[in-house]
């Protein structure tokens, strides 16, 4: 009886682990999709992607409010080209809003001191910072603030929005 508790609990731990893994293949895939529709959208980006010291992709973030609304989404991270770790963006927003919605939103740090405070969980976005659409030129004039610079993609969805709020992130290093 005890063996087979204990090969049950191995199993499932084991199943964990294995879900967990490709969860993160498939965000990773997600995020190369979406690399290619910024791209895709704007051809400039891909000065960005490469001049970046180091940036974030949340391919999925879906967003949703009436009167009070949020909006999550996972993310790969990637320092000089090369995948480093996962993350996790959440958002509170409050104000006039109503409807839901969903995109992808890029985040460069232009130097590693920007990355580094995102690698310690220190980068929280406010009302203040606001992120560039990706439509097809928008990058030739867009520039960083304080080392960051964020643009987002539409994919689906109607949401009307005059809302304050801010987004908060976790970082993750691959194991």
């Amino acid at each position: 009886m005890k063996k087979s508790i204990l090969i049950i609990c191995l199993l499932l731990i084991a199943s964990y682990g294995m879900s967990q893994s490709s969860k993160d293949k498939e965000i990773i895939k997600d995020s190369d999709d979406a690399k290619a529709a910024f791209i895709k959208q704007d051809p400039k980006m891909a000065g960005f992607f490469g001049s970046a010291h180091g940036y974030v992709i949340f391919p999925n973030v879906g967003k949703g409010g009436l009167g009070i609304g949020g909006a999550a989404g996972n993310g790969a991270v990637y320092q000089g080209g090369k995948l480093i770790g996962m993350a996790k963006m959440s958002q509170v927003t409050i104000g006039f809003q109503a409807g839901g919605q969903a995109y992808r939103e890029v985040v460069f740090f232009e130097t590693n001191e920007p990355l580094q405070r995102f690698k310690e969980n220190k980068v929280e976005f406010s009302a203040q910072v606001s992120a560039v659409a990706a439509t097809a030129g928008a990058s030739a004039n867009a520039k960083y603030k304080e080392g960051v610079l964020v643009f987002t993609m539409q994919k689906g969805g109607l949401m009307y929005e005059a809302s304050l709020g801010g987004q908060k992130f976790k970082f993750n290093p691959l194991k």
